[in-house]
């Protein structure tokens, strides 16, 4: 916006209704920002305008009969415009949302009489007036030349009923932004469901299916619909703001929103759709409180169906979750009615989030996505698009779980318990306990029809089946590319920096100036190389990060003459693996090459760089990368020369690289970081070794499966302790769904697995870097499954 004293074309003001209200709150805004007052004439060559304002009817009075007209000022000016050339006028919408500050709601009665869609009558506007005079979001669009919209028509009726339809659908998209679009009646959604060709279609389809008439069958879409829909409640969201705003208070040190700006500025005219990677049930309440406090329209969630339970599920419905069956096998018409409602809630453009990874990661890691509610998505977005649809990743931060302990008992084997009222009462007795603080971080949008346009040229033309074909074949890399784009948003917390220092040492436990030193180290990496430019380091001094450790209760101080020692309690040792597995990923690369430094004698640049590149397919598989090979490897050589630089690698004249000395300080800090990824090459070491010894082609998935359960526990046991996660089932079929993903391992029509050749390479590069006796320890595990393969040569001075 310009200032009063910038020479332009003159402004006039437009706002969405005529209460006096909105024009007190305009004309306060312009004084304070300088610019020209709403209520002077907009100027002599414009006779019959004695302010520089006037408003459009978004929702006319639904008790009115009258036809809403557009305003006699709107009609001056337009008519003043067509009979001069020379005369223009600067439009400049001015949005008004009472209740919708960027300040929390601190009142139940505040929040039931904060701005929504329904159209209020002056004791009401009074209430709101009162209620929220202090928190009221007054937003000045960028001006619009009048001449401009209206130029090209001769009929001034026709140029005005133009200029308010454009202005009409400027407030409404804004509107949309804010608080979400305008819901209808659950009950007339589900009706224009019904309506489609595609529920026509499946109704049809299930009456034949199970021999009973049309109209049975469509009552048994009703009900699926009813069973899914959201029943969203402005009030409700808004006063389980204020519940959240204290649960929040109560139970975390600090909540950090980080690149919320970003998306809210990008947000008017487009679809978004969240896409959070999926820690704890905290996740959802959290997603839909900060994306509100943000100004953006808190999203419809897609929820299990275990949370439909009494007295919780009425109150999630209330606040925008839509249910879904863990399975839709055996209902395609359950399928049918889901993917309509899905479709019906994208095209109206309401936010939408869901989880990608189908569950919550018991691992820490993220999990390799699952596909059907994106490629819903997807088939939607290419079915019908009347706007741009944005994928927003997403990142949750957790300094410790309030559902820890439940989550690494079901990774260490016992059944998961369904969510019961029960479970709520025993989680309310944690609240007096400490849980550090939690960060949300969005990260890059990726825009749907661009990314069609770029992997599907021509999409908007296919039709039927072709269509469906193309949003399969796009759904498998577009999730990971997703699931890839949240790791990027990674947000490394002092916790996250605590167990990636101390979890690798043998018996977790470490003096404290060494910890200090390796969480030192830690930090300048991620500060100095970040993992990607949306990710987040918030990670104070080291003496602060270990405070906070022993405030949470993850590490315990030992006091000892020679200096204190800082160890992991034995209960808390899992919880340290998840919590350090949350930002593996972004330590992948430092980890890969402190690796090779300590595996051999003395490398070069390009030696590491070569390295790095091959492992990439296989980091990549296992820990969502979003590098390409070439990246991957560039990044290394700038890893190499930081670790020269902080002194744990040497450089020689010769340009060759070595570690540092091996009985200094910084030979043990490297060996440390070494350690956070040696389960992983294990196990990357033996699935390729069992592959391999019995023969690509020669071995089934549900085989390996079962082979690596039994080997990995054997392994654990007889070698040294590993984490729940390195034997546990889902996260191996995770990384073997990953394999298949990125090409290195195939799957036949026969479920036979076949290996790429870049795969033997690995095992080679993996088997120099490993300890003599972890190498031993796995050909003995695994031997018996196939002829037995010459050992790797040992070491070369040069890799």
């Amino acid at each position: 916006m310009r200032s009063a004293s910038t020479p332009a074309a003159p402004l006039a003001y437009v706002l969405e209704d005529r209460h006096l209200s909105s024009l007190l709150v305009l004309e306060e805004e312009a004084v304070r920002l300088r610019l020209p007052s709403a209520l002077d004439p907009v100027g002599p060559q414009f006779p019959g305008v004695g302010r520089a304002v006037f408003s459009v009817i978004l929702n006319r009075n639904p008790l009115s009969t009258r036809t809403a007209e557009p305003s006699a000022t709107l009609a001056r000016l337009v008519q003043a415009v067509l009979g001069d050339a020379a005369l223009d006028v600067q439009l400049v919408p001015v949005a008004v949302l009472w209740g919708r500050a960027p300040k929390a709601q601190e009142s139940l009665l505040r929040a039931l009489f904060a701005d929504a869609w329904a159209s209020v009558g002056p004791l009401r506007q009074i209430a709101i007036i009162l209620l929220h005079g202090r928190q009221t979001r007054v937003t000045f669009a960028e001006p619009v030349s009048l001449r401009r919209l209206v130029d090209d028509e001769t009929d001034a009726a026709t140029a005005v009923r133009k200029a308010n339809r454009f202005l009409r659908f400027h407030f409404r998209r804004q509107r949309e932004s804010a608080i979400g679009p305008d819901l209808s009646h659950r009950r007339n959604l589900i009706d224009a469901m019904m309506r489609s060709d595609e529920m026509q279609g499946a109704i049809a389809a299930e009456a034949q299916r199970l021999s009973i008439d049309r109209d049975a069958a469509e009552r048994r879409a009703r009900r699926f619909a009813w069973e899914i829909a959201s029943d969203f409640s402005y009030p409700v969201v808004r006063s389980l703001e204020l519940v959240l705003k204290q649960l929040w208070e109560r139970l975390y040190d600090e909540v950090a929103i980080h690149h919320a700006a970003e998306v809210a500025r990008v947000a008017p005219g487009k679809g978004l759709v969240y896409l959070p990677n999926h820690r704890s049930h905290v996740d959802y309440l959290l997603l839909s409180y900060f994306i509100n406090a943000a100004g953006l329209a808190p999203p419809h969630i897609a929820a299990g169906a275990n949370l439909n339970f009494p007295l919780v599920g009425p109150v999630l419905r209330r606040g925008g979750a839509f249910f879904l069956r863990r399975s839709f096998k055996g209902e395609p018409l359950y399928a049918a009615v889901f993917r309509e409602y899905l479709h019906t809630m994208l095209v109206r453009g309401f936010p939408i989030a869901y989880f990608i990874e189908g569950g919550r990661s018991r691992s820490g890691r993220t999990l390799s996505p699952k596909g059907g509610l994106l490629g819903m998505t997807l088939e939607s977005f290419m079915r019908e698009h009347p706007r741009p649809v944005l994928l927003v990743p997403i990142w949750f931060g957790y300094e410790k779980l309030l559902e820890g302990r439940s989550l690494l008992a079901e990774l260490e084997g016992k059944p998961k318990r369904g969510e019961s009222l029960g479970d709520l009462v025993r989680v309310t007795r944690q609240l007096k306990r400490v849980y550090g603080r939690v960060d949300v971080n969005f990260g890059d949008p990726l825009s749907l029809d661009h990314y069609l346009d770029a992997e599907a040229p021509g999409w908007q033309a296919l039709a039927g089946e072709a269509r469906r074909d193309a949003a399969r074949r796009l759904t498998v890399p577009l999730s990971r590319a997703m699931a890839e784009r949240i790791n990027a948003a990674v947000v490394i917390n002092a916790i996250n920096v605590y167990a990636m220092a101390i979890a690798g040492s043998p018996r977790y436990a470490l003096d404290e100036r060494a910890l200090a030193q390796q969480i030192d180290w830690l930090r300048t990496l991620a500060q100095r190389l970040p993992h990607s430019d949306a990710a987040v380091v918030v990670a104070g001094e080291p003496v602060a990060v270990i405070a906070e450790a022993l405030r949470l209760n993850l590490g315990e101080r030992v006091a000892h003459p020679l200096g204190d020692v800082i160890r992991v309690p034995d209960a808390e040792v899992s919880a340290l693996n998840y919590l350090r597995n949350n930002v593996l990923h972004a330590y992948a690369l430092p980890a890969l090459v402190a690796s090779l430094l300590v595996g051999t004698r003395e490398t070069t640049p390009d030696g590491v760089a070569e390295f790095v590149a091959a492992a990439q397919p296989f980091a990549r598989a296992e820990l969502m990368l979003r590098r390409t090979p070439d990246e991957a490897a560039e990044q290394a050589r700038r890893i190499l020369a930081l670790f020269v630089e902080l002194g744990l690698a040497r450089a020689a004249p010769d340009g060759t690289v070595r570690a540092a000395d091996r009985y200094s300080p910084e030979h043990a800090g490297l060996d440390l970081l070494a350690r956070s990824l040696r389960h992983l090459l294990r196990r990357n070491y033996l699935t390729i070794a069992l592959l391999t010894q019995v023969g690509s082609g020669e071995m089934t998935r549900a085989r390996l499966d079962e082979l690596m359960g039994m080997l990995t526990q054997r392994l654990s046991l007889l070698f040294e302790f590993a984490p729940a996660d390195f034997y546990e089932r889902a996260t191996f079929a995770s990384y073997v769904d990953s394999l298949v993903e990125n090409g290195i391992v195939d799957e036949d029509e026969g479920g036979r697995l076949h290996l790429d050749e870049r795969a033997r390479l690995w095992k080679r590069s993996v088997e120099r870097l490993l300890p003599a006796d972890a190498v031993l320890a796995i050909r003995r595990v695994a031997v018996g499954h196939g002829p037995a393969e010459a050992p790797a040569p040992a070491p070369d001075a040069h890799t």
